[in-house]
């Protein structure tokens, strides 16, 4: 049976990812790793993925060292370390917005960037900038973070979550033609959003699992 290993900068990622990728793969060995100090540790540093990357990289080896077939980040702030991985280790390392950011690129002109967190709004749209260079082509994009979003998080307020997230999804969906949601945990938020909007809005997990289901089919990336 094929192996992945997906590391986890939240907890809250783990089960939905357990369950999409049983859902689009089918039968597969999972195991997770998951670091939930790294998020606090980047938003107070300002994103310097130099006070992370050690420790990050060494829970990509243990993935390796481990069996896995693919390793896939969970996480788009770290996704510039999962780069780095991808050209050091002896089996691919995916970024699961990778997949996503293309999307966007191929979709649309005006693309509009959602995040929680500065430190993941940054690294997201890099990300798009460099797949829209890729393909020859000029996008602008429009951010929008929700920080109050995150601090209700931390504070345990899911439901406020939610609603502070869904103010900032819906401003950036009438200001342009597709939204990017730069954090995996952020999908779930788009099933209680009007359903007329909802087509405006790509998140990452599916996407980036239907990659790995390629990479596990010897397709490439």
């Amino acid at each position: 049976m094929k192996k992945l290993a997906i590391i986890h900068t939240t907890p809250v990622t783990v089960e939905p990812l357990k369950e999409l990728a049983r859902q689009v793969i089918g039968e597969i060995e999972i195991f997770n790793f998951v670091d939930d100090s790294i998020l606090p540790q980047l938003a107070g540093n300002d994103g310097d993925l130099s006070a992370v990357e050690y420790r990050w990289m060494h829970y990509a080896q243990f993935a390796e060292q481990a069996g896995a077939d693919v390793i896939l980040s969970a996480c788009s702030s770290v996704g510039q370390l999962a780069d780095r991985a991808d050209s050091r280790m002896s089996v691919p390392v995916l970024r699961i917005d990778e997949a996503m950011a293309s999307e966007a690129v191929r979709r649309a002109d005006r693309i509009g960037v959602a995040a929680t967190l500065q430190t993941t709004l940054g690294p997201t749209m890099q990300l798009i900038r460099e797949k829209a260079a890729q393909a020859g082509k000029e996008v602008e994009l429009v951010p929008g973070l929700a920080d109050r979003a995150y601090g209700k998080l931390m504070q345990g307020d899911r439901e406020g979550h939610d609603e502070e997230l869904a103010k900032t999804l819906m401003d950036l969906a009438g200001r342009t033609d597709v939204v990017v949601l730069a954090q995996a945990s952020m999908a779930r938020v788009v099933a209680k959003l009007p359903d007329a909007a909802r087509s405006k809005f790509l998140s990452s997990p599916r996407s980036g699992m239907e990659s790995v289901k390629k990479l596990l089919a010897g397709d490439g990336k």
